[in-house]
């Protein structure tokens, strides 16, 4: 990139550091009908990058219900905030029972200027 291209946080050199995610099943109190095991994982990568292991599958429906933890989930959060404590989510289907876990796995460093 040009310096005349450069916006005022690249020059400035400001960075942020987001949290690459796994999301895996911990724990199936009931029948699997949707077919996920113990053990089976997602990733996000990034902000915005879903990855599943080849020859794998993830029911949609139980992604769904992280999703809208993800965004957090990316970032440093204080201390005491109760998304930093708290990292399992449930499926919607409630005869299933369904329980993940949302870990951090590393971290990517990106150009603030390069978010939206």
């Amino acid at each position: 990139m040009s310096d005349e291209n450069m916006t005022s946080a690249e020059e400035d050199g400001e960075f942020i550091e987001l949290h690459n995610l796994r999301i895996t099943v911990d724990s199936i109190e009931g029948p699997s009908v949707c077919g996920l095991e113990v053990g089976d994982y997602f990733e996000v990568a990034g902000d915005d990058t879903v990855s599943i292991p080849e020859g794998k599958r993830f029911c949609m429906f139980a992604m769904q219900s992280v999703f809208p933890l993800i965004p957090a989930k990316h970032r440093v959060l204080a201390a005491n905030d109760w998304l930093e404590k708290d990292a399992l989510v449930c499926c919607p289907d409630p005869e299933e029972r369904v329980t993940m876990r949302i870990e951090r796995v590393g971290t990517t460093r990106y150009r603030a200027a390069a978010l939206t």
